[in-house]
């Protein structure tokens, strides 16, 4: 397959349609934290903000200024976000990054959305853009617990 296939592969239409229609677009007035994370490869960004209670994010909002793939990865974490534990973000970060570098399964449900990132695991050079938004999640979490318990 030549590399000009694998691009267009690459990005289908459904990773164009979630690129479109990402969910939780924009900032939250009053969060527990924030955290901006950057790919230093490509120079997409994702911004997190959140709120949480009893450990769960009740509140979600992104700025995303990522490739399509980074906007796809931001889509699906969105779309799955509300409700989820730290656990339950660490496994589905834990989960994707085998997806691309080691060839595992898709992240479980409610993150299995981003099995369409697959034929992404050929391009290495943008899987930091793809594992921006559950870093970034992750780390403001992170960030939220550790301000709660001060």
């Amino acid at each position: 397959m030549s590399s000009e296939t694998d691009l267009i592969k690459l990005y289908s239409t459904r990773i164009l349609a979630l690129a479109a229609d990402i969910p939780h677009l924009g900032r939250l007035d009053n969060p527990d934290a924030t955290v901006k994370r950057r790919s230093p490869l490509c120079g997409s960004t994702v911004t997190v903000d959140l709120a949480l209670e009893d450990g769960k994010i009740t509140q979600f909002a992104q700025d995303v200024k990522a490739c399509a793939l980074g906007q796809a990865s931001a889509a699906v974490v969105g779309q799955a976000i509300i409700g989820r534990s730290l656990a339950e973000v660490e496994t589905a970060r834990d989960q994707l990054k085998s997806m691309l570098t080691e060839g595992g399964a898709a992240p479980d449900a409610p993150f299995d959305g981003l099995e369409v990132l697959i034929p992404a695991r050929e391009f290495k050079n943008r899987h930091a853009s793809i594992m921006l938004a559950l870093e970034a999640t992750l780390e403001a979490m992170q960030t939220a617990k550790k301000a709660n318990c001060a």
